[in-house]
């Protein structure tokens, strides 16, 4: 899309995985959990509202469509979704497979400890399964 780049700690924090109609599918770099972030491209957009009618439906789809792959590669028992952007402006929503058990359970995953990062290639290979299969 025209005029969009990725905010510098997005860039930073995640690694790409693909490109969908409305937003620009990412994997966390924080192997605790599988977690995705979805950016919409779209210039200077900060809140869902910002989207329009069309915008705003297409978002939901392909937020349930991460949400829903996730959950079945992962076999997450919860799945979290969210869009805080108190640090990161940009309008981008988190999807993050949970389960009981996991480093942060059962409260929120951010601000819980430091990520951790994946093993050598592991990442690449998350990446392109996300990329296959979602």
């Amino acid at each position: 899309m025209s005029g969009f780049i990725l905010h510098p700690r997005l860039e930073v924090d995640t690694a790409f995985v693909a490109d969908w109609a409305l937003c620009r599918l990412l994997a966390m770099k924080d192997a605790r959990y599988p977690w995705l972030v979805l950016v919409p491209r779209r210039s200077g957009a900060v809140e869902i509202f910002d989207l329009d009618e069309a915008g705003r439906a297409v978002l939901v789809e392909e937020t349930a469509r991460a949400s829903r792959g996730l959950k079945a590669l992962s076999g997450a028992s919860k799945m979290n979704v969210g869009a805080l952007g108190n640090l990161v402006p940009q309008l981008h929503i988190h999807v993050v497979a949970r389960n009981p058990g996991d480093a942060a359970w059962p409260g929120p995953v951010w601000g819980q400890g430091r990520a951790q990062p994946y093993a050598d290639d592991a990442l690449a290979a998350w990446t392109a399964r996300l990329r296959e299969d979602l």
